[in-house]
């Protein structure tokens, strides 16, 4: 036999001792994570990043065979090469949400993490940024626009010629899928595009894995199909000059069919190991089919630990214990230098938490002349195949037949360049957008409220004091749009309009609402409220405003709600972590953009991770009121427990039928349909608890506690179903009252609402809260100008959600997101800007810039306090 120095067999991988200063910076046992390679900076050397999976299983429910991933998370260790020690990071920003079976990619200092599977179901298929660059580590979500690939879980992602973000595969919760995506990073605004290439596809499948060549190439190996059979075969995915994609299949025989397994390039091999076979089953038995193997690009040829693969039936040395270290499935992998480096995974019923290392083998090893011609390079393209070399493997240099682990050197100069490469276009790209968003300086945040407030957790740290965290998330209103408009954090000093307020305008009229029977319910009419309403990044209005129920659902609706509500206290007890909303006041895009943004309720969105809170004012001044309270209530029929809804004082029949909701059930479900659906809302409103505790330390209310409260009991003694004329006093603060204009107006004042009505100091605060034990009072009602405004040094804050309000504000919209450490988060939403196109193109425009005007000059908005006041009579509606 020949001695063929080129062809290595598949190198052994041995135990790598690592350290840690405490435990919670080792990451520990777990599967379905990522380990991602970093490559050096001016500060660090070269990092592995180990992200999110599973830290534990649990026995296949009743009495089923198989296993069940539990405690998933998402926290994130970095590794450091050089010193071997793991560290826990705990960036700045909002983190992904726990996740496992998730894909990621390095760009330059940055990681990139999309899709995945958590506890509730599928992640979102937002792309999240872990900025390494100057070790201020920072969590970023991208704005990417259009179409994406959606959530999926079991795909695989990364980086093609340092420029191109390619995603290929997966199951998207219906089916395994086939397709393949690419985003430019060098191109702006972001999207994603949907590839069409040509030459031999591979079939759909899930768990394969994938690694980019450092010329560009981007090779799949292996996977499960829709059937759950394992696949044993491989394919590359290049781009062309011209631009065009094409696959091409591999040539070679692998020695197994597997998933969930591993797979890195060290220059143009690739090392795979582990994986398993039907019904999660580590890899066992024939050593041909286990442990580790290599793809050899160049050579067009697989080889394991005994050299090139013929068959599938090849037996290797079972005294090897390489071989049995590597059986193992769902672990990670990644490279640096010559280095393979493989984390954790499950053999078994057994979650590992071992750390792993190999070199790309130089051995010389004899192989069979007529096995190196039977795998011969081929391809199916006429253009150069990408599995062969443009140097035969004669040309290299023969290394010395020894057991010593030496560098490739053309491997790792490739690496280098490839490396440094990516690091320049991505710190281009990312420069140009943060120039773009002509936004302050960011600073990282301190250890302790680095963490996202919408961490999970099994509970709530009642212990914690509340605080507002000193910088909030913004995103750009100036662009919108492109990866320039990403979150980004400013200090709650720069807030100069924080203090400007406006007060809302209504009336008193009355207008008993009717009593009618209960009709059955159709099957499933929330969840096709859910299906037809909740998407953030797609919803447009209907061009014609026809509402989309008629009133038999909108009954339906009402009734199933309402069941709820009155099995609740009228002062819910809730826990954080947990989103607050202010007044929406029927502006759904608004509430579109703030889902979007900032996370949706919903098993793709966050729902399971953290609740939601809403304080009043669903209907009245926006065009879509409809929209906006039938959404929270199917949202409430779904996620009782979850989602939670108060009362505010548009939510009052002789309010709403004032102030556009009664007008706009009419428009848009005709006379008769549409007073009947008020009137059955107005019915529901009257069951709407009327505040909420979180923690026993937030109180949360729609107005205020004005002159009559003065202790929670008041509150919980009112009896619902309530009506406003037949209501206390209680009630009438609790809805109608406000703030005084700044700390410095003690005592109680009249309110320019109206007559009956008082604004309350900052003393009245600090001690109602000492009354009860309370740190915080969170309430709506007013609008401001930065979306939320503090009060009584920080003890009261005024929430609200709604843009530009009643399309005269200008104002931004805000949530509070109350973290499990009682750490409050304020997340911001700025006004779109007018669209490009003309009113004569845009119908749907002119009905509701119609609609907002018509209201107008019947109920003029309040001008913003602070700014120039026209001379209106002092008794219009605008004063009340």
């Amino acid at each position: 036999m020949g001695s063929k120095p080129w062809l290595y067999p598949a190198p052994a991988y041995r135990n790598l001792e690592s350290f840690w200063d405490t435990d919670d910076d080792a990451p520990g046992p777990r599967c379905g994570h990522t380990l991602t390679a970093v490559a050096a900076t001016k500060t660090q050397g070269p990092r592995l990043i180990l992200f999110g999976g599973a830290t534990a299983i649990e026995s296949g429910s009743g009495g089923a065979p198989g296993i069940r991933l539990a405690g998933v998370t998402n926290c994130i260790h970095s590794y450091d090469v050089l010193t071997r020690k793991w560290t826990r990071l705990r960036p700045a920003g909002e983190p992904p949400s726990p996740r496992a079976a998730h894909a990621a990619a390095a760009v330059g200092s940055m990681v990139v993490f999309q899709g995945g599977i958590g506890p509730a179901g599928h992640s979102t298929d937002d792309l999240y940024v872990l900025d390494l660059t100057n070790d201020k580590f920072k969590w970023h979500r991208v704005v990417v626009q259009g179409q994406g690939p959606g959530p999926r879980y079991g795909h695989v992602m990364d980086l093609v010629a340092q420029r191109y973000l390619v995603t290929v595969s997966g199951n998207d919760g219906k089916r395994v899928l086939s397709d393949a995506w690419v985003l430019d990073t060098a191109q702006k605004p972001y999207v994603w595009q949907r590839l069409n290439p040509e030459g031999d596809r591979p079939s759909a499948r899930m768990y394969a894995t994938a690694s980019a060549r450092s010329d560009g190439m981007f090779l799949l190996c292996g996977g499960r199909d829709a059937s759950g059979t394992p696949l044993a075969d491989a394919y590359g995915l290049l781009m062309h000059r011209n631009g065009l994609w094409e696959w091409t299949l591999a040539p070679g025989v692998s020695p197994s069919p597997r998933y969930q397994h591993a797979a890195v390039f060290v220059g143009a091999r690739l090392h795979v190991t582990g994986g398993a076979l039907r019904g999660g089953r580590a890899v066992e038995g024939d050593a041909a089919i286990a442990g580790n193997c290599v793809l050899d690009t160049a050579a067009g040829v697989w080889l394991d630990r005994n050299g090139l693969v013929t068959s599938r039936v090849n037996k290797a040395p079972s005294e090897d214990p390489s071989l049995e270290s590597m059986r193992r499935c769902r672990h990670a992998a990644a490279s640096v230098g010559v280095r393979i480096y493989v984390h954790g995974g499950l053999k078994g019923d057994i979650l590992l938490d071992d750390f792993l290392v190999a070199e790309n083998s130089q051995f010389q090893t004899d192989v069979n002349p007529s096995a190196l011609m039977s795998g011969s390079p081929r391809s199916n393209s006429p253009n150069l195949s990408p599995f062969s070399s443009t140097s035969t493997p004669d040309d290299r240099s023969e290394t010395p037949a020894s057991g010593f682990l030496g560098m490739d050197k053309d491997s790792m100069e490739k690496l280098a360049e490839a490396s440094a490469a990516e690091a320049k276009v991505a710190n281009a790209v990312w420069q140009s957008a943060q120039a773009a968003s002509a936004s302050p300086e960011e600073t990282s945040l301190s250890d302790g409220n680095s963490q996202s407030a919408e961490t999970t957790s099994e509970g709530s740290d009642t212990e914690a004091d509340v605080r507002l965290h000193p910088r909030a998330v913004v995103v750009a209103k100036e662009t919108v749009g492109n990866l320039g408009g990403m979150v980004r954090q400013l200090s709650l000093d720069q807030f100069e309009n924080e203090s400007r307020r406006m007060i809302p305008s209504h009336n008193d009229l009355s207008n008993p609402t009717k009593k009618f029977a209960r009709q059955r319910s159709p099957q499933g009419l929330h969840k096709k409220i859910i299906s037809t309403l909740l998407r953030p990044r797609n919803w447009k209005p209907p061009v014609n405003r026809k509402f989309f129920l008629d009133s038999y659902e909108v009954g339906e609706l009402c009734y199933a709600a309402e069941q709820i509500f009155m099995h609740e206290t009228t002062v819910l007890q809730l826990k954080a972590p947990i989103k607050v909303f202010g007044d929406l006041h029927g502006q759904f895009g608004d509430l579109m953009r703030l889902f979007d943004e900032y996370g949706f309720p919903s098993t793709a969105g966050d729902i399971t991770y953290i609740d939601y809170l809403f304080l009043g004012d669903y209907v009245d001044r926006g065009q879509h009121s409809l929209e906006t309270i039938t959404l929270l209530l199917a949202l409430k029929i779904e996620y009782p427990d979850n989602v939670h809804l108060i009362r505010g004082n548009h939510e009052a029949a002789d309010i709403n039928a004032l102030f556009g909701f009664r007008i706009e059930c009419i428009e848009r479900m005709g006379e008769s349909d549409g007073i009947w659906a008020w009137t059955r809302f107005n019915q529901l409103f009257n069951y709407l608890p009327l505040a909420a505790l979180i923690e026993k330390k937030i109180i949360c209310m729609h107005g205020g506690i004005g002159r009559s409260i003065n202790s929670v009991e008041q509150i919980e003694k009112l009896e619902r179903p309530i009506t406003m004329d037949a209501g206390s006093i209680v009630l009438m603060d609790l809805l109608w009252s406000d703030p005084t204009e700044n700390d410095s107006i003690e005592g109680l004042r009249p309110n320019a609402r109206g007559p009956g009505l008082v604004t309350f100091g900052p003393d009245r605060v600090t001690d109602f809260c000492k009354r009860n034990k309370l740190q915080l009072i969170i309430r709506a009602h007013e609008c401001v100008m930065d979306g939320f405004e503090r009060f009584a040094q920080g003890q009261l804050i005024t929430l609200f959600s709604a843009t530009n309000y009643c399309g005269t504000a200008n104002n931004a919209g805000a949530i509070l997101v109350v973290g499990r450490e009682l750490v409050i988060v304020p997340k911001l939403i700025h006004p779109l800007p007018p669209p490009f196109q003309s009113p004569e193109t845009s119908p749907e425009r002119v009905t509701d810039e119609t609609w907002m005007q018509e209201l107008n000059i019947q109920r003029p908005p309040t001008p913003t306090r602070g700014r120039p006041q026209p001379e209106l009579d002092r008794s219009s509606l605008a004063y009340i």
